[in-house]
């Protein structure tokens, strides 16, 4: 479900979608209602694509699909706007620990 049907999001908060491999992943913004800024990270753990202030789909029901074409392990959701307001780029590296 990621972030669907969220009305806000605090600034210090995300989701971290863990795939079981490195592949290419699409996303959508299906019953989304705030913008994100979406990064998808490969197995070393750098940026290799970034969807920025990505919207939510229209009432219309169009809703376009997010396909990066980069092979990716992690997908990072967090508000739109963000990745600039970090200076979030490209081959940017992130340090986490996932622990199950």
């Amino acid at each position: 479900r990621g972030l669907m049907f969220r009305e806000r999001l605090d600034l210090d908060r995300g989701m971290l979608f863990i795939f079981e491999k490195e592949s290419e992943y699409s996303f959508w913004m299906k019953n989304t209602l705030i913008p994100l800024d979406i990064i998808w990270i490969n197995k070393n753990k750098e940026a290799v694509f970034i969807s920025k202030n990505t919207q939510p789909c229209g009432l219309e029901g169009m809703c376009p699909i997010i396909n990066p074409d980069k092979k990716a392990e992690y997908v990072l959701e967090f508000n739109g706007g963000t990745a600039d307001k970090i200076g979030l780029g490209l081959g940017d590296r992130f340090i986490f620990n996932i622990r199950f």
